[in-house]
């Protein structure tokens, strides 16, 4: 349905022409379906997830029969986050920004309630705020619900998980019978039919469901990890993919802290997001995420419910979620309006268990990656400057830099390639001259016996190499007694030893430019699996 279907529906011309500002090219599903039967006052179930543009289905109405000469409350959305109801009031004051006189006010829990009340008597036709807040007003009979004609009850079904039933049910109970409700909900459940059979006149089922619990275009990873190294392989996959912008969730408040001050300390933008934080420290978290002043955003579920931002690269996954449906909505904020995204996490011991199910349950596939080296990570960006690098040789006229690095070239006698490779250090950070054991000091449980540290090297049986031959090299090379190095496990590409932990860093530093039967090798911890 194009732009024109809006105009047939005969709204109001100013919600036409904020829709046009908001580049709407098409109604959504939900919307052709569900706009003309509120507009036809009928009471409506809407089955449809986050991100299908329901809150415009019920929020072009909601506008549409609002009486601005009357400052009086006329429409209530229920909302069960703070976040959601903050999210539902911008995109409200969007669509009904050519409007005068109609004035829309979120309300909720965190915010000092005086200020809510004076905004409320200066006269706000439309409130949006969460059941307990909402309920609070009307203690305090600063909201009178005497003159509502709809009221919208949005993510209902996630409403009734937080324990909000009684409220709900106590607000509806409130208003009057001739007012129009509305419930837009992700599943159908039997509290919510319930909630429609006794508040809801005769209403209009619209089902708009995605086939698929995920986004075909986002790619998933997992990477099994010691908890010891984490933060290490995060900030590697970070680096490895350089997303524009990406959100981490964890599965605590207190993990979110922690995470987002080891971020900051590297060097990242990072901030913050769960539920302990006061409303104008989530407000400024929030909008830095949005302008892209903040790149990484961590967060709880909960604190990342409404969060609805299109520009999302990837999806990290620091903690296994406990909720095999939260898997599907923190995935699902990458990915959007056609974009390809990406989906990592980070599994510890005996969480792979966890991610089957998850697997099972989403219908998707999540395929294990081994953990990006350090090697790895210098190699991609170098890459990726490089490439700036060629783009600005192309584009733009460089004589003056070239007579001031001749300049410098002829004085101290370094080369041009000398020069170059010390501005490639310079830009990738001191970070990247470490070696892999500087790094990862702490090698976690990579399934070796205790004291010993297990290292993967990728020369195996095809290479004509043999237990003794690795035995042999690490001996010889590092002056290590044979003896104490442990249990070697050969196969066709490559091979696991094990090693003291004390020697590791060492083993690891030697071998690097050694060779077996005159082979290079790559030498690293293993990952346990």
């Amino acid at each position: 349905m194009s732009i024109n279907k809006f105009e047939e529906l005969e709204l109001n011309s100013r919600i036409i022409r904020a829709v046009e500002d908001m580049g709407f090219e098409e109604m959504s599903p939900i919307q052709a379906n569900a706009i003309p039967a509120i507009l036809e006052g009928k009471d409506v179930v809407g089955q449809a997830q986050t991100g299908t543009g329901k809150t415009a289905a019920f929020g072009i109405p909601m506008l549409q029969m609002v009486d601005p000469k009357s400052k009086a409350i006329q429409g209530i959305v229920l909302c069960p986050t703070r976040e959601l109801a903050i999210q539902v009031a911008e995109e409200y004051r969007n669509l009904g920004k050519y409007l005068h006189g109609i004035k829309v006010l979120p309300i909720y829990g965190g915010q000092e309630i005086s200020k809510q009340i004076r905004s409320i008597k200066s006269g706000s036709q439309i409130i949006i705020g969460t059941p307990g807040r909402v309920m609070d007003h009307m203690r305090r009979k600063t909201i009178k619900l005497d003159n509502i004609k709809m009221i919208v009850l949005d993510e209902a079904d996630e409403m009734l998980n937080m324990g909000f039933r009684e409220d709900i049910e106590t607000i509806l109970s409130q208003t009057t019978q001739e007012r129009q409700t509305i419930m837009f909900s992700a599943t159908m459940a039997r509290p919510i039919l319930d909630i429609a059979k006794t508040y809801q006149n005769n209403p209009e089922i619209i089902k708009v469901v995605k086939k698929e619990l995920t986004v075909p275009k986002i790619e998933q990873y997992y990477y099994e990890v010691s908890p010891k190294n984490k933060e290490e392989v995060l900030s590697r996959l970070l680096d490895m993919y350089n997303p524009k912008l990406s959100l981490v969730f964890c599965n605590t408040k207190r993990q979110v802290d922690e995470l987002t001050s080891a971020l900051q300390g590297r060097g990242y933008f990072a901030e913050g997001l769960h539920g302990d934080l006061k409303q104008i420290q989530r407000d400024r978290v929030m909008n830095g995420f949005r302008n892209g002043k903040t790149e990484i955003l961590v967060a709880t579920d909960v604190a990342a419910r409404g969060i609805d931002v299109d520009d999302v690269e990837a999806v990290f996954n620091y903690d296994v979620p406990q909720d095999d449906e939260y898997y599907v909505h923190r995935i699902g904020r990458t990915g959007r309006a056609g974009r390809e995204g990406r989906a990592f996490t980070l599994v510890v011991g005996r969480e792979v268990f966890k991610l089957k199910d998850i697997q099972r349950y989403a219908k998707t596939r999540i395929k294990l990656q081994p953990i990006p080296s350090v090697n790895d990570v210098t190699a991609v960006k170098a890459e990726k400057i490089l490439d700036k690098v060629k783009e600005i040789v192309d584009s733009e006229d460089l004589s003056k830099m070239m007579n001031l690095i001749e300049t410098r070239i002829n004085d101290n006698g370094i080369t041009a390639l000398d020069m170059a490779a010390g501005f490639l250090k310079m830009t990738m950070g001191a970070e990247y001259g470490r070696d892999e054991e500087q790094i990862l000091d702490d090698f976690g449980n990579t399934g070796a016996e205790a004291g010993m540290v297990r290292l993967f090297i990728n020369l195996g049986k095809k290479q004509n190499v043999r237990p003794g031959d690795i035995l042999g090299a690490i001996a010889g090379e590092t002056g290590m007694p044979g003896k104490l190095i442990g249990t070697i496990d050969m196969y066709d590409k490559y091979t696991f030893v094990e090693v003291p932990k004390e020697h590791a860093s060492e083993v690891i530093q030697v071998m690097k430019s050694a060779k077996i039967k005159g082979k290079s090798l790559n030498i690293e911890p293993a990952n346990k699996r």
